[in-house]
């Protein structure tokens, strides 16, 4: 199984991801361990992290570290992408090239919404829709405000939000309230992204673990969906399925 991490923070020296070409180096080494074998990089973009770079910037970054990744015999494949604190000047600075979508295929805004605030982001749906941009919202379980009110989320899923959920979350990397909210969000919904947002060696990735747990709660072809599909289709910008179908190990 080889998967393909569409959140992932292995750019050295552009936000709070590894501080030196050695330590990305590093975090790569243990992706392509856990058998990832295409990442996107995304780091940060505007919030705290607004004059990190724009597009071209990214796009170069990634480059030098793909030829980085040759150079030391590391079998990963990088693509460019960011992580968007939700803004709405997005549209504006997307059309400006100043921010990056997955893989930079011009489809998949990857969305960060502010931890302690609730901002809606349904007209930002609304506007992305006619434009063919379709907008995957960064690891839901953790976001305390979505958590106390699900109801938000399941109107931003009718307007065709795709969920990315951390791996580790799924594993109780991040505590077991927020374990509780990734299974939900599993279980429950076909547009969802399974992916490390891994930032180092101290934030490793865990897809391997993530994917062995989800065959064994609820069957293999949920976990290779969750895993391995949905993430191919956002890297080559394709709209994800939304099918009837359950897991098999949901009654």
């Amino acid at each position: 199984m080889h998967f393909v991490d569409i959140h992932c923070h292995c750019l050295p020296s552009l936000d709070d991801g590894p501080e030196s070409l050695e330590e990305a180096l590093t975090l790569c080494r243990a992706l392509a361990a856990d058998q990832v074998s295409t990442v996107v990089a995304t780091p940060h973009q505007l919030g705290r992290f607004e004059h990190v770079g724009g597009g071209e910037a990214i796009r170069r970054a990634t480059r030098a570290l793909q030829g980085e990744l040759v150079k030391h015999g590391i079998d990963l494949t990088v693509l460019p992408g960011a992580e968007v604190r939700v803004d709405e000047r997005i549209g504006a600075l997307l059309a400006r090239d100043e921010i990056l979508t997955l893989a930079d295929t011009g489809r998949y805004v990857l969305l960060e919404l502010p931890w302690e605030t609730l901002l809606d982001i349904e007209p930002l749906l609304l506007e992305f829709s006619p434009r063919g941009l379709h907008t995957v919202l960064a690891h839901p379980e953790r976001n305390v405000p979505l958590l106390r009110d699900p109801r938000i989320l399941r109107r931003w899923q009718a307007c065709g939000l795709v969920l990315q959920v951390t791996a580790a979350s799924l594993t109780g990397g991040w505590g077991r309230q927020v374990k509780r909210a990734a299974w939900e969000l599993v279980q429950h919904g076909q547009r969802v992204c399974i992916a490390t947002d891994a930032h180092d060696s101290s934030r490793p990735g865990g897809m391997t673990a993530a994917y062995e747990a989800l065959a064994d709660r609820l069957g293999e072809d949920w976990a290779r969906r969750l895993c391995v599909e949905n993430p191919t289709g956002v890297v080559r910008g394709e709209r994800l399925a939304r099918s009837c179908a359950e897991p098999t190990g949901v009654s």
